[in-house]
């Protein structure tokens, strides 16, 4: 062996230690110079906690200033988690505080486990508590550790269910809603707008949260707050609703149902089920609602704090008619007659024929080169003899429409779809864009749609081809044209006002508490229709005469009512509807007035309730009794009858007999 070996070892091993040093100094010097800030961050991002402040919701009310929605005071009873951190501790408060708060043991525990509470405040233990219990509670600090009561702002309906449908309700979020809305700075258990005028508006209502920094040691308990910087309130909704025609209207439309239940068609020993319905009042000016009804209805209170599961069920149950479905901007309706003022419009505007074009009404209608199920007649089995458009509008002739639509669609290659078209020029067949979600489009049937119908289910569309006897059909707004309430009474203030289709107005502004405006909702005008004299006067004559004169299909209904000082127009619809075996009318009819000046449409769509003017039109004359200041409308107030859904049916066997009633369109 060399001298030299251990010498070369050493200096190798020299070498290495050097080498290892070299890097430790170089990390150190990595982790404590060039990497610093980021472990500044992380550390204070470990000290310090940012907890969000839950502000006040902002306030609904009606255009007279009526508060519909605002905040009242809720007792919650919280407990400290470091008080609660042992099990053996959690188990012993739980079993004393259950019966206080007349839940179960379990039900405390599964609060203390959810993740939804923030594990650096108290832990709300039971809301809406009972003021003797809070008395009892703070008595007994000293054997309850941790154990507090706070009060906090929850919402406040204080007409129940009056307007739910279109005020919605407010719930907490959920997961999915969280990740489409988490850069808003909203949290797990924070309260939003679920739907109406809550769900629209939120970002309004809602507020600004506050914030607090807490400072935190390496166990997550609260040291000190750092800063603070304190909830700002949300703002106030001004809708356009009138509180006390709301209230009023929704009666009228549970009454009327009610009311159709006591009857029953001559060709059946059932009585009219008459389960749901819905009722719209616009002003034609602006497009304003004014009143939006649906039946059945639910009461906004029961979300508050969270609904229990039996009562979500119930909401949700097909035996209740859906009382969640608001029935005026979702509800789908085949319009019956009320669509002849389409059919009317686009006959005289394409000039298939003129104001004084007529045919004789024998009672039916056969369609030319046909071969299979070619008659068509009167729903009611009348015959109307001699009629033009303004008389065929006045006695609501099916047999004068059913030729306007065979004649639309054998001159189609001249003339196009014309009924289609003026029926999409009216604003049908697609969503109105009243702010308020879920709002359904309907459908205007033609022959492409007829074909996708089929190709998707053609078991329910048995025929992909479109005939001559759907262009009738569709002239007196049967098959498969289907529209919602607001749409039909969109359409009809857009006939009124002499032309101008609005996308309809739920609320008029955003202000301050203080009533400072934050902004304003103006009229929202979509387009200008078409209506030149020749068109809009024919076919608004024979609309007054439907109320006015004795052969007019609503004339029983508004007999009395003072048309020289307030003078109205309108129309019947019945759209025939099978439940079961059984086939049933839903009842329809709008009017608008004064006629010159047209102030408001009212709309009413009341299901398997019967012909319009039995029960749809009865709906609506109350209804302008109030308006034309015949009959005081009553001071809005919270009442069961708006909110209570309608029963089921009744089996036939147990049922009573219902007056027997045989009516026109």
């Amino acid at each position: 062996m060399s001298a030299d070996s251990p010498r070369l070892r050493l200096g190798i091993l020299g070498i290495v230690v050097v080498s290892l040093f070299a890097t430790l100094f170089a990390r150190l010097w990595f982790l404590q110079v060039m990497a610093a800030p980021t472990f500044q961050v992380a550390a204070e991002s470990n000290r310090v906690r940012i907890v969000q402040e839950t502000p006040v919701r902002g306030r609904i009310l009606d255009r007279n200033g009526t508060i519909i929605v605002g905040n009242r005071q809720s007792a919650v009873v919280t407990v400290d988690r470091e008080a609660i951190a042992e099990p053996g501790d959690r188990e012993a408060l739980f079993a004393s505080l259950a019966p206080v708060l007349g839940k179960a043991p379990e039900d405390l525990e599964a609060r203390y486990q959810d993740g939804r509470y923030n594990a650096l405040l108290p832990l709300p233990l039971a809301e809406d508590v009972p003021e003797g219990t809070v008395v009892y509670l703070d008595e007994r600090q000293d054997q309850l550790p941790g154990v507090s009561t706070e009060l906090v702002a929850v919402r406040d309906y204080p007409y129940g269910a009056l307007a739910a449908h279109v005020l919605g309700y407010v719930g907490e979020i959920n997961e999915s809603e969280l990740e489409a809305l988490a850069s808003d700075g909203y949290e797990l258990g924070d309260q939003l707008g679920k739907t109406g005028v809550e769900k629209t508006y939120e970002q309004d209502l809602r507020g600004t949260p506050g914030v607090t920094k807490l400072e935190v040691d390496s166990q997550g308990r609260v040291l000190r707050v750092l800063a603070r910087r304190p909830p700002q309130p949300g703002h106030d909704v001004v809708l356009s609703i009138d509180l006390n025609v709301q209230s009023y209207t929704e009666q009228v439309l549970a009454e009327e149902l009610a009311n159709a239940r006591t009857r029953r068609p001559r060709t059946s020993d059932v009585n009219y089920a008459a389960p749901a319905g819905s009722m719209v009042v616009l002003d034609p000016r602006d497009g304003a609602v004014i009143a939006l009804a649906s039946y059945p209805s639910y009461d906004p209170r029961v979300f508050v704090n969270g609904i229990s599961q039996g009562q979500f069920d119930f909401l949700n149950d097909p035996a209740n008619h859906y009382p969640l479905n608001n029935r005026a901007t979702q509800g789908l309706y085949s319009p019956g007659s009320t669509f002849k003022l389409i059919t009317a419009v686009a006959a005289l505007r394409s000039g298939l024929i003129d104001a004084r074009t007529s045919i004789v009404d024998d009672g039916e209608y056969e369609v030319p080169d046909c071969t299979d199920q070619c008659i068509f007649r009167d729903s009611g089995g009348g015959v109307d003899g001699t009629v033009d458009i303004r008389r065929a509008m006045a006695v609501s002739s099916d047999v004068f429409f059913y030729k306007l639509g065979a004649d639309f669609w054998m001159a189609r290659g001249r003339l196009g779809l014309g009924i289609q078209e003026t029926a999409r020029d009216l604003g049908l067949g697609a969503e109105s864009g009243i702010p308020l979600p879920d709002e359904q489009a309907g459908r205007v049937p033609d022959p492409e749609t007829k074909q996708a119908l089929h190709e998707e289910n053609p078991e329910a569309f048995p025929f992909g081809e479109w005939f001559t006897g759907d262009n009738v059909n569709l002239s007196i707004g049967q098959g498969d044209m289907l529209l919602t309430p607001l749409q039909l009474a969109n359409t009809y203030a857009t006939f009124a006002n002499g032309g101008t289709l609005h996308s309809p107005n739920i609320a008029l502004r955003v202000q301050e508490p203080d009533g400072a405006v934050v902004r304003e909702f103006g009229p929202r005008a979509l387009r200008q229709v078409a209506l030149p004299p020749e068109v809009r006067d024919p076919i608004l004559e024979g609309l007054r005469e439907a109320i006015s004169t004795e052969e007019g299909t609503a004339y029983g209904p508004f007999a009395g009512f003072p048309l020289a000082e307030f003078p109205l127009a309108g129309k019947t619809g019945t759209a025939q509807t099978r439940a079961n075996e059984d086939v049933f009318d839903t009842s329809l009819f709008v009017g608008f007035g004064p006629v010159f000046n047209p102030e408001y449409v009212v709309a009413a769509v009341l299901e398997e309730a019967g012909f319009g003017s039995t029960a749809a039109a009865p709906a609506v004359r109350r209804v302008f009794d109030g308006l034309a200041g015949l009959a005081p409308f009553p001071t809005a107030s919270e009442a069961p009858l708006f909110g209570a859904p309608a029963p089921a049916a009744t089996p036939p066997a147990e049922q009573a007999p219902g007056v027997i009633v045989d009516a026109s369109d």
